[in-house]
Parts: structure tokens; C-alpha cells; sequence
């Protein structure tokens, strides 16, 4: 496969999401979304002023967390922050996030913020840097991070009567599909197993359920299953849908 190919989502299916990285250099930020199958740009924020200019860096890193906002809302919670050789840049955007925005930091629904050194500015850099193992290394730690902290969530559903927990692709379809009448179960988790996801029969159906879920704000994720979290997906048959009442 090559590297233009392998960048272009039009020519591949891309895949369930995994992670976000964030390519910052001397002068912007480049967002990326990384799927299973390729990486997605989805937008570069300038950095208006120079480096030096404590408030425009402030600005400069604020813009970042906000534009990283919908993405968490989404449910990816691996964030991946690449800069270049001698320099610090990730390590100041990482201690930003430390010092004024700790609920990133915190409590179950919290993101793992990991540091990489290399470029991620544009297609080319990206493609290589997504293959070193020191990249592969980094997305297996933050999951195993990420899912825990999903396994916490789905335990807490399991032990309580007001959320709906529900575990067949029917019920899951029921659910996401079509619109919930107010003062009903509306939609928040989809997760299932890459195990579930690779061998199941109706693949088309659940590539569906998962593309419209996240279209819909609901936060969908694919799950390693030899994790905690898959394990305990495995037992539940691979796939759950948590609903919560609607406000």
C-alpha cells in the first residue's frame, strides 16, 4: 500500500476510530484523527505570534483543547501529541492541559495524553510516524488506559436500574437507529469487541450501527479483546449498547 493511498480515506474504508494525534510544530497544529485503516486530517491551527508571547502560546493551546472538544465527545479518549526532535513542544501542551484543564486528567470519562517525538504536520511525516513501533507502542498503552476506564463505566451501568444496558445488535439497532421519544432511554455508548466486530455475519449491519452511532453523537468504540474491558464485553457476547435517561 502506498503512503497516498494509504492517506486517502476515499480510497479506503477507514476503519473505527482509535486515537487523535496532534502534530505540533514552531508555528501550528496539525489535528489528526487515526482510524484503524488510515489517518484523517481534520484541521491545522496557526499559532498567532510567536512562541515567546506567553499569551499568545496560551491562546495557542486553548485553541487545541477546543478544537479536541467534539472528538472527546465522541468517545476517543487516546490522544497521541508528536513534535520535533529538541524540542518541547508536546511536553508544554501536555503541562497546559496539567495546569488548566485537570478534568481531562480525571474521573472515568478522562482522555490518556501520551508524547511522541516526530513530525505530524503533513500526510507523508503522519504515515510514517503511525508505523514506527514506538507509535504502535503508545496507542497499546493509552487503550489499555482508555478501556479500563470504559470497563469502570459499563460495571457502574450494570449494577443500576435507571440505565438500560443492552446486549444484542437488535436492541442496539432499536436504540440508535431511530429517534428515542422524549423522556426515554437515549443512546450514549456503543462498544463492542474487534473479535465481535471481525467475525460477525452481519458485519454490514454493524458497520452501519457504528457509522450512524457516531454521525449521532453516540460514543461508539472497538475494543481489543484480550482487554479487561473485552473480556468482560466477551461475556456480555461481544457488543453492548448503554442508554441513559434522557433529561
Amino acid at each position: 500500500m502506498n503512503k497516498r493511498n494509504k492517506m486517502n480515506p476515499k480510497n479506503y474504508k477507514r476503519g473505527y476510530p482509535v486515537a487523535v494525534l496532534i502534530g505540533i510544530e514552531q508555528d501550528h497544529a496539525a489535528l489528526w484523527h487515526i482510524f484503524s485503516q488510515v489517518a484523517k486530517q481534520q484541521q491545522t491551527i496557526p499559532l498567532n505570534g510567536e512562541r515567546k508571547d506567553q499569551k499568545a502560546l496560551y491562546s495557542f493551546h486553548e485553541t487545541i483543547i477546543n478544537a479536541l472538544r467534539p472528538v472527546l465527545k465522541e468517545g476517543i479518549r487516546s490522544i497521541v501529541v508528536a513534535s520535533p526532535p529538541r524540542t518541547s513542544f508536546a511536553q508544554e501542551f501536555v503541562s497546559h492541559i496539567k495546569g488548566h484543564h485537570a478534568w481531562l486528567l480525571q474521573g472515568t470519562n478522562k482522555a490518556a495524553f501520551s508524547q511522541i517525538t516526530g513530525s505530524a504536520s503533513a500526510p507523508s511525516q503522519v504515515a510514517i510516524l503511525t508505523k514506527t513501533s514506538a507509535f504502535k507502542q503508545l496507542i497499546q498503552e493509552n487503550a489499555a488506559e482508555e478501556t479500563e476506564n470504559l470497563l469502570e463505566i459499563l460495571e457502574k451501568r450494570l449494577s443500576k436500574t435507571d440505565n438500560l444496558v443492552l446486549f444484542s445488535l437488535q436492541e442496539a439497532e432499536s436504540l440508535i437507529l431511530y429517534p428515542q421519544a422524549p423522556r426515554k432511554p437515549q443512546p450514549e455508548y456503543l462498544l463492542l469487541t474487534d473479535d465481535y466486530l471481525a467475525g460477525s455475519r452481519m458485519k454490514n449491519r454493524v458497520n452501519r450501527l457504528m457509522q450512524i452511532a457516531a454521525r449521532n453523537g453516540v460514543k461508539t468504540r472497538v475494543i481489543d479483546a484480550e482487554s479487561n474491558a473485552g473480556k468482560r464485553l466477551k461475556q456480555l457476547g461481544g457488543l453492548v449498547a448503554l442508554a441513559k435517561m434522557d433529561a
